[in-house]
C-alpha cells in the first residue's frame, strides 16, 4: 500500500492529509489549490484518511447531526457522512469517510477550530479581504450581505473569504488570513494574511451607514459568529477569552449599506 501526502497550509498551520487513493490525492490537490504547499512547520497535524463506500459504513446514520465530544483528551468527530479520531497532544488524527471533499473540509474546520481556540484564535463566519494592507472582516447572520460585500470589492483588493475567516493574535494585533472554504461565491480566498483593520457587522439597508459597537455588545455579536463546535466548557471559556482579546484590541462596527459599490467608501 502506497501512502502519499498532501500538506494543506490554512494560517501557516499545516494539516498533512496521508492517503493511500491516487484519485483523491488529486481531488485535493485540485479542491485546496493555493493552500497546498511544504511548511515550515516541524510539527504539523497529520491525518490518515480512511476511504470507505458510504454503503459500507453501517454505523453512520446520513441524517446524523454534528457531534465534537472529548473523551479522555482525545476528539470524536461524529458527522452523518465521517468519524474522525483527533489527539491534539500528538497533532494526529484518522478520519474515515467516503471520497469527496465535503467531509473532510468540515473535519479541516473542526481541527483549526480547536488549534486556534489555544492558540488566542478564532474561525469566524465571516467574508474577509485585504485592502490597501489591512483586512477587513464582514460578519453577519446568513442572508447579511457577506457575499454581497465580497462581490461589490473594487479593484485592488484581494478576497481572503467570502465564508469563513481564519483569525489569530500576532506580536502586536490580530492577523487574519485567506482560507480555501468557499459559500456562495464559491471563489477560495488568497493564501495571503495581513493585520485586521477593522470588523464590520453587515446588514442592508436604504442607505449606507457606520456605528461604532463597544463592550458587550460587541463581544455578544462576535461570539454569535466565531463558528465552535466542540463541546468543551475548557475550550469554551477560551474562546470567550479570545472573543474579548479581540473585541478589545479591534475597531468594530455596524456597517449599514446598500447593495452597491458604493459601500465601500466607507470601509477604510
Amino acid at each position: 500500500m502506497t501512502i502519499a501526502a498532501v500538506d494543506i497550509v490554512i494560517g501557516g498551520t499545516a494539516v498533512r492529509i496521508a492517503v493511500t487513493d491516487e484519485n483523491f490525492r488529486h481531488l485535493l490537490l485540485d479542491h485546496y489549490g493555493d493552500f497546498i504547499g511544504e511548511t515550515e512547520s516541524a510539527d504539523p497535524i497529520e491525518l490518515m484518511i480512511d476511504l470507505t463506500p458510504s454503503s459500507a459504513i453501517d454505523e453512520i446514520d446520513a441524517e446524523d447531526d454534528l457531534q465534537v465530544v472529548n473523551e479522555s483528551g482525545i476528539w470524536i468527530l461524529r458527522r452523518g457522512d465521517f468519524r474522525a479520531r483527533y489527539d491534539p497532544d500528538r497533532r494526529c488524527g484518522v478520519v474515515r469517510q467516503g471520497a469527496n471533499r465535503y467531509s473532510i473540509d468540515a473535519v479541516l474546520r473542526i481541527v483549526h477550530s480547536i488549534d486556534l481556540a489555544g492558540e488566542g484564535g478564532f474561525l469566524l463566519h465571516a467574508a474577509s479581504a485585504i485592502r490597501d494592507g489591512r483586512a477587513f472582516i464582514f460578519a453577519g447572520r446568513s442572508g447579511a450581505g457577506k457575499t454581497t460585500i465580497a462581490r461589490l470589492a473594487p479593484a485592488g483588493v484581494s478576497l481572503l473569504s467570502d465564508e469563513i475567516s481564519w483569525v489569530r493574535p500576532s506580536a502586536e494585533r490580530f492577523v487574519a488570513w485567506g482560507t480555501p472554504f468557499t459559500g456562495e461565491l464559491g471563489q477560495p480566498g488568497v493564501n495571503r494574511s495581513a493585520p485586521v483593520g477593522a470588523l464590520y457587522f453587515l446588514e442592508q439597508a436604504r442607505e449606507n451607514r457606520i456605528t461604532r459597537l463597544e463592550g458587550a455588545e460587541a463581544v455578544r455579536l462576535l461570539l454569535e459568529n466565531i463558528l465552535f463546535f466542540a463541546d468543551d466548557p475548557r475550550l469554551v471559556r477560551r474562546v470567550f477569552d479570545n472573543a474579548c482579546a479581540f473585541a478589545e484590541s479591534t475597531s468594530i462596527f455596524r456597517l449599514s449599506f446598500l447593495p452597491d459599490s458604493s459601500a465601500w467608501e466607507l470601509i477604510r
